[in-house]
């Protein structure tokens, strides 16, 4: 066994990933290490390398020079001794959320809620998480990675190495539906249902039987793709058309149960502000996409209504495993991402080519065994 691999690695805040020969990581303890087959590129991982520390500075990045790369699949190559339920061979996704074990929040078993929250191969949440980026100092943009065995979860072999480094998004998406409560009696709004994050959501809402599903862009060839997933249930209206607010109020009379906003930081804030009112009395928004800065809400109307509105961030390894089982019976269609496979030298390319995406439809993918 070789004791070095190939891994990119980010040296100074912008400039491009090198590819070099760093220490290949060892198990110990209940850490398990996981030959990587694929890695997604997220839309926002140009962000995180040129401006995170402008943006962001309280929430730290890895310790430079450092390997990126937050949407892992691979497979078992080698476990610690404390490793229970996994063994070399085993087929995974590394969910990148790290937590402590010994904070308040940890020690009730609400782990993304850990005062050290971090990702691995990508960022912190506090300034405390650089202790846990330090110990899992590994991304997916490498040929092997260490992570613990709480962060796997189990691919069935109907779901791809490819698709299963989709899951990343489609796990954020997910969570956000179980918040809301989402079921086969729930009326669902989604901003930005033809991108990365809103994709994902539809595909949940109709694996979870939404009746019924609206969704808002710009792109009307994009959304029309969306229609096509859920003929009947699935509705979208393009902000080129109008208010949003005023389409749902002709669309679905009363409002919706759930509104899911899956913008991005530079989205206008009229979109949410017109999310919001699209709620029926009693109704839940969860916030997803992370629109930047001030938004104006009427808080006396959200009173009077019994609006609730949150965010949420990521999803646990459980949540995983439970839309693992959704795709492998046929509940969640994966087939619509079309992968868009580099390999580990051109890792560049693959972060600048995502501005040529086919919206959320386009899979991004390095994957260091690729030729």
């Amino acid at each position: 066994m070789t004791t070095t691999m190939r891994a990119a690695r980010m040296h100074h805040i912008g400039e491009p990933m090198v590819l070099e020969d760093v220490p290949r990581p060892v198990a110990s303890g209940s850490d398990v290490v996981v030959r990587v087959e694929a890695c997604n590129i997220v839309p926002n991982l140009a962000n995180i390398l040129a401006n995170w520390t402008t943006w962001f500075p309280q929430n730290p990045l890895p310790a430079l020079p450092a390997i990126f790369g937050l949407d892992p699949t691979g497979v078992v190559e080698q476990v610690g001794p404390d490793v229970h339920t996994f063994a070399p061979g085993d087929r995974v996704y590394v969910n990148p959320g790290r937590h402590c074990g010994g904070c308040p929040a940890c020690r009730r078993g609400e782990h993304i809620d850990c005062e050290s929250y971090a990702f691995a191969g990508y960022f912190g949440f506090t300034a405390t998480a650089t202790r846990l980026l330090d110990r899992y100092p590994y991304g997916g943009l490498a040929e092997y990675l260490l992570a613990p065995e709480y962060s796997l979860v189990r691919l069935p072999e109907s779901i791809s190495f490819e698709h299963g480094a989709r899951f990343g998004y489609l796990g954020t998406g997910y969570a956000a539906l179980r918040k809301a409560r989402v079921g086969s009696d729930t009326t669902v709004l989604i901003n930005g249902i033809s991108g990365t994050l809103g994709l994902g959501v539809a595909l949940f809402a109709l694996a979870l039987g939404a009746p019924r599903i609206l969704g808002t862009g710009r792109n009307r060839e994009l959304l029309a793709r969306v229609e096509a997933l859920g003929p009947g249930r699935i509705e979208t209206h393009s902000t080129l058309d109008g208010p949003i607010d005023a389409w749902v109020r002709s669309t679905a009379g009363r409002g919706v149960d759930t509104y899911i906003d899956a913008l991005g930081p530079g989205a206008p804030h009229e979109a949410m502000m017109q999310g919001m009112a699209s709620l029926r009395r009693g109704g839940r928004a969860v916030d997803i996409g992370a629109t930047a800065g001030m938004v104006p809400f009427d808080v006396h109307h959200m009173m009077d209504q019994q609006l609730t509105f949150q965010g949420s961030v990521w999803f646990t390894a459980g949540e995983g495993q439970q839309m693992a089982r959704l795709a492998d019976r046929g509940q969640l269609d994966l087939s619509v991402f079309e992968n868009i496979v580099f390999p580990l030298e051109k890792v560049n390319d693959a972060i600048s080519g995502l501005e040529n995406r086919n919206g959320g439809f386009s899979n991004f993918v390095v994957s260091p065994r690729a030729g």
